[in-house]
């Protein structure tokens, strides 16, 4: 192995990324509910309650305070843990952390960062299962990223944290415990901003949002087997979106499928779609379709749930019925 590079998984990345930028400056705080039980939980051997702050369950409240934090000099990270909590706390996100900086021309910046995890796929039912990002992508003021590998998790959170503007970072309980080969360096930071291309293709663009990336390189590998060549992008961040990485790929195979594991209507996908209607049309050898989740609650049933998402079966009869 590497010296350079060491094997963790996505949960560790999380972690190492945060104790890293704590040690790195002093300013950076974590609050959250049952930080020193799920997760962050190897901080408290580093860093003491200064620097971690337990909350009770009052999502609005302690993400006011994490607001306020910002707006002193602080860098906080607001941990609410399960994805369906961060409407509870919309109201400080959006109209606090979001427009403080417009609304004082400048004067205040509020460098915070806002860690949501989707729960999804694990029998949490309706109220525990939501993947929100579209909701918040309506937000101007706000950087969204949902990152699908360790490595871009560390990267796209240590950037996060040193950013100056309001940042949602995206997990996905579900990858979890993927490992892979992470950078050790400190500075390994990736910019908010930019898409990364996981798989060159010809005939098809496979657009990945968040999560969904193990089902789409999945899907990419069942196409090569049938002859059918796909470009696998992963989206990293949802905003700003890297429409330039998406067009230029689209330029290339003139169809595209997006692939999002949130609800159709007003999805990332939606979105993507869009961008690829108004300023990619003259490439276009079909029309672009998208596979997502239809606009239904989750039940708590596993068997239920589980057809509801992507998968690499709902792909692959997505891009056969293009071609």
């Amino acid at each position: 192995m590497s010296q350079t590079h060491r094997e963790m998984t996505y949960l560790n990345a999380i972690v190492e990324a945060q104790r890293e930028e704590m040690l790195r400056d002093q300013r950076v705080i974590l609050i959250g509910e049952d930080i020193a039980v799920y997760g962050s939980g190897p901080l408290f051997d580093t860093f003491d309650e200064r620097r971690l702050r337990n909350a009770p369950i009052s999502e609005n409240s302690f993400t006011g305070m994490g607001v306020g934090a910002a707006l002193t000099g602080l860098r906080p990270i607001v941990d609410l843990t399960i994805a369906s909590f961060v409407y509870l706390a919309s109201d400080q996100i959006i109209n606090q952390a979001a427009k403080l900086r417009y609304m004082t021309g400048g004067q205040l910046k509020v460098p915070i960062v806002f860690r949501i995890c989707t729960y999804y796929n694990v029998s949490n039912a309706a109220q525990h299962a939501d993947r929100p990002y579209p909701f918040f992508m309506n937000v101007p003021g706000l950087k969204i990223v949902a990152p699908a590998t360790p490595s871009d998790m560390k990267g796209l959170l240590k950037a996060a944290i040193r950013d100056d503007d309001p940042v949602l970072v995206f997990e996905d309980i579900n990858l979890w415990s993927k490992k892979e080969l992470v950078p050790v360096d400190l500075d390994h930071v990736i910019p908010i901003g930019k898409a990364s291309v996981r798989r060159l293709g010809d005939d098809v663009t496979l657009v990945s949002v968040a999560g969904c990336l193990p089902k789409v390189l999945a899907a990419a590998e069942s196409l090569q087997e049938m002859g059918i060549s796909a470009e696998v992008i992963d989206l990293r961040t949802l905003l700003p979106l890297d429409t330039e990485t998406i067009l230029r790929s689209i330029a290339k195979t003139g169809r595209a499928v997006i692939v999002d594991n949130s609800h159709r209507i007003n999805s990332v996908a939606s979105e993507v779609a869009a961008v690829i209607s108004e300023e990619g049309f003259h490439s276009l050898r079909a029309p672009v379709l998208r596979v997502t989740t239809p606009a239904v609650h989750i039940p708590f049933s596993p068997v239920l749930e589980k057809q509801l998402y992507p998968s690499r079966e709902s792909i692959v009869s997505t891009v056969r019925k293009l071609l």
